[in-house]
């Protein structure tokens, strides 16, 4: 088993940065990779970004691209998202997870290992 816990969230001005933290434990030497997807009321689950932890290969959803930067810490089995201008509509609950898989997959349910959420808010 893995657990995760998240990071990092709160309330952000749009335009401004944040980042969020996400730290695996348990059979941590297992995963292949680490993603963060998020959830905004009412909304479906979507994938944000996501980093293979052997190599650092990353993959990004259209609507954070060049805005958001996903990163691991192999020593501290950790992943992180760096959010850059962000705007309104990223207000969302963001969760890490990860799989043991080496490939970078964006539906939520090939995810075995989640973490909490962390809440993200901006402000206009």
């Amino acid at each position: 088993q893995v657990q995760l816990i998240e990071s990092g969230g709160g309330l952000v001005q749009a335009g401004d940065s944040l980042r969020l933290s996400c730290v695996a434990s348990g059979r941590a030497l297992n995963i292949g990779v680490m993603a963060w997807f998020r959830q905004a009321p009412g909304k479906e689950r979507e994938f944000v970004s996501g980093i293979r932890r052997r190599d650092g290969t990353t993959e990004y959803a259209d609507s954070v691209k060049g805005r958001f930067r996903i990163s691991r810490d192999i020593p501290k089995n950790a992943a992180y998202l760096q959010l850059n201008n962000v705007k309104a509509d990223d207000a969302a609950v963001y969760y890490c997870a990860a799989r043991e898989s080496l490939i970078i997959s964006t539906p939520p349910d090939q995810y075995p290992y989640w973490g909490q959420g962390t809440q993200v808010t901006v402000s206009s």
